[in-house]
């Protein structure tokens, strides 16, 4: 069996290892307030309720109206997608090739959940959870899809930390 590269000679995955520790963070600042259903849609001088209004007020009305099926998709990433990260982030690091399935796994499921369902409803679904930034939206949304998708090439071949990306 080949011998995995070190880490200073696979940067990618020190970037990989930062976006998804920044994703630990927003997943519990974030995602975690519309799924156990705290309102805020008004400031109310918390950190964690202003923030969320300062993005959601004219980005995301989804985000902050959050229907049923929102608050799935929400509570898969405070809490399904939380732990994989805290999982991903060392493997990264230390080179773990057995996470490259469960990491193909998340990947295709971000895809699918976040880029088609939710840019979907956000672009083209009702008018009330259209966003009326969309440039806000995409800033704070867009590498929550892209840095999975390049995650998705990077554990694209068997044993993926024995090559450079």
């Amino acid at each position: 069996m080949p011998e995995n590269l070190p880490l200073r000679q696979r940067p990618i995955d020190i970037l990989f290892a930062v976006m998804f520790t920044l994703f630990i963070i927003t997943s519990c600042i974030a995602d975690m307030l519309p799924t156990v259903g705290i309102d805020f849609s008004q400031p109310d001088g918390t950190f964690l309720v202003d923030s969320n209004y300062w993005y959601a007020h004219d980005a995301d009305p989804l985000f902050m109206h959050a229907p049923v099926w929102m608050r799935i998709v929400t509570g898969l990433s405070a809490f399904a997608y939380l732990a994989f990260y805290l999982v991903l982030v060392p493997s990264l690091l230390r080179g773990w090739n057995r996470i490259q399935l469960p990491a193909v796994i998340y990947a295709t499921m971000i895809a699918g959940v976040t880029g088609i369902l939710v840019f979907g409803v956000e672009f083209f679904g009702e008018p009330e959870f259209q966003t009326q930034n969309p440039v806000k939206f995409l800033a704070f949304n867009l590498p929550y899809v892209l840095i999975p998708l390049l995650l998705l090439i990077r554990m694209r071949k068997p044993l993926p930390f024995t090559r450079k990306f």
